[in-house]
């Protein structure tokens, strides 16, 4: 009987961990299609460098975008205002030879600015989210054709592009056949997570928490840490750690703790629950809402940053259709459209999906088509499981 028992027990748990793991199984099939089909290309140092490259900004402004989501609400404005402080910061730089620390500093504050304005539509006036956010959209894309007047403009500045372009500095030195500073960074990150890992499992214990058998926590531990060496040696064979990644590790950190270690955190996670209770409860939800919106102001700034850091360069499209890719990296990753679920962690697992995409359908030099039709044929799919996993519970 006690066979039959724990059989019955592992089939149940199948489906719940194939629910929760589907992304990264997707994610990892597209690996390996696109690894298969450009004949070895796709997983190339260079490639897969480049990879993470393209997510940093669509990754920095989803992890806001993932507690927006969380509470109920929407920012389709996300795309414009990258493109538009984007567009700020480089005329900041070009035209007005403004420092680049203090044309940063602005850009923030713009940003923070951009979320104050929108939030208290929405917090205070009760205005739906979709409405301002859309109307936002339109402003700031016209603020990007105001700013650029109608042109390109570089920033021309090293200490700029160093942001989106640049790498640590080799400690092995340039002739290095390998970069010593991604393989000691990666072991320290190993350590790290090992060292992390063990104290969260035995604080369990001692709380008399429920803590996953000592073979099957050993496996993710050794599992965890392969996937942490696979990353950290694509940067060991190419041109180090991206300034950029740092940026978004630092941001995805931040908003991991917050969301997750913090008072405001869990009222977030209860407003978009249930926004009454979390009312009833005591939560200043107008307040809670306010600096959502703020948040996702701030991480919409240091995308754009970031973004036009990279190119070098703000265009009069620059961030167009961007809040697409934004919105479904944090549904990909496991926000629930309709609020009340989602993590900053799983959101990066979504910016992943959506670069792999682009990069890998670019390989096969595919057009604009394909890669729309395939990105909508993805997020839906990422609703659906969500909607099959919320029947079962």
């Amino acid at each position: 009987m006690s066979n039959e028992n724990e059989g019955l027990r592992v089939k149940r748990l199948i489906p719940k961990n194939i629910g929760k793991y589907t992304m990264i199984i997707a994610l990892v099939a597209i690996w390996v299609f696109f690894e298969i089909i450009t004949k070895g290309i796709f997983l190339t140092p260079r490639n897969m460098n480049n990879l993470f490259l393209q997510m940093t900004f669509i990754g920095i402004a989803s992890s806001a975008m993932v507690l927006i989501m969380v509470a109920g609400h929407i920012d389709l404005s996300a795309g414009s205002v990258v493109g538009f402080i984007g567009a700020v910061i480089a005329v900041l730089l070009r035209s007005h030879n403004t420092n680049v620390f203090l044309a940063l500093l602005i850009c923030v504050a713009i940003g923070a600015a951009i979320g104050i304005w929108q939030g208290y539509w929405v917090a205070y006036l009760g205005i739906p989210a979709f409405i301002v956010t859309l109307s936002s959209q339109l402003v700031f894309r016209g603020g990007v054709l105001g700013v650029t007047q109608g042109s390109t403009v570089q920033p021309d500045n090293a200490i700029f592009k160093a942001i989106g372009q640049g790498y640590l500095p080799n400690i092995g030195g340039p002739d290095a056949s390998l970069n010593v500073t991604a393989i000691l960074a990666g072991a320290l990150f190993i350590i790290f997570y090992i060292a992390f890992s063990i104290k969260k499992r035995r604080d369990r214990i001692k709380f008399n928490f429920i803590v996953d058998k000592r073979s099957k926590f050993i496996l993710k531990l050794i599992a965890m840490s392969i996937v942490i060496a696979l990353v950290f040696q694509v940067w060991a064979k190419d041109r180090g750690i991206p300034i950029a990644i740092i940026i978004l590790g630092v941001v995805v950190l931040i908003m991991h703790i917050v969301s997750t270690r913090t008072a405001f955190g869990r009222h977030v996670y209860a407003i978009g629950g249930n926004r009454d209770a979390a009312e009833l409860s005591g939560i200043n939800v107008k307040k809670t809402t306010m600096f959502i919106f703020i948040i996702m102001g701030i991480a919409a700034s240091i995308s754009g940053i970031v973004y036009t850091s990279r190119l070098n360069a703000a265009a009069i499209a620059g961030g167009t259709g961007s809040e697409l890719d934004i919105i479904a990296s944090a549904i990909i990753g496991g926000t629930s459209p309709s609020g009340g679920s989602g993590t900053v962690l799983g959101c990066i697992i979504g910016a992943l999906v959506m670069a792999s995409l682009d990069n890998g359908m670019s390989l096969l030099s595919l057009g604009s088509f394909e890669k729309y039709v395939v990105k909508g044929l993805v997020l839906l799919f990422a609703v659906v499981v969500d909607t099959i996993n919320k029947r079962k519970l």
